[in-house]
């Protein structure tokens, strides 16, 4: 991902905030705080015909040394195009760069009825950790979150 990519990857947030299932943020960002609160590395896109039509980056979970190995997932994909195996792609490379670099554990909250995320962590090799019960309101609703980690077998303890 690049910064010439930001229009179109927020296009594609946009339509995941839209969705009121795949995050509790109600705008889309401008670049410069997207940027700051991502990982500089692990910052993907797909494209199609030289579209974007996908992205997935890592945020940091916390900025204490002892989380330094530990970073939270985000994958969007546009509206048109998902069902058709580009998340698990951009996933399977996220981890893949994500063990480059060191870290050893992703995670990822959920909302219940994203099943599409839900399958996404499942088929990627994330495991089900729990439920936080009605840990924020979207829109005056509370809302879970299902919590899925995946312990990385190269790096770090599995």
């Amino acid at each position: 991902m690049q910064a010439t990519d930001w229009n179109a990857v927020a296009q594609i947030y946009h339509e995941g905030i839209q969705t009121k299932f795949a995050t509790f943020e109600t705008q889309t960002p401008s670049y410069d705080t997207w940027h700051a609160t991502h990982l500089q590395a692990c910052r993907l896109v797909a494209t199609i015909n030289n579209k974007v039509v996908g992205w997935a980056a890592l945020s940091p979970v916390s900025s204490r040394c002892v989380y330094g190995g530990v970073a939270e997932v985000s994958v969007y994909i546009g509206q048109e195009h998902r069902g058709k195996g580009i998340g698990k792609s951009l996933m399977e490379e996220l981890i893949t760069e994500s063990e480059a670099i060191g870290l050893w554990t992703l995670q990822s909250s959920v909302f219940p009825e994203n099943t599409g995320s839900i399958t996404l962590h499942e088929k990627t090799g994330f495991r089900y950790i729990g439920k936080r019960k009605a840990v924020g309101k979207l829109d005056g609703v509370w809302k879970d979150n299902l919590l899925f980690e995946r312990r990385s077998t190269t790096v770090g303890i599995d």
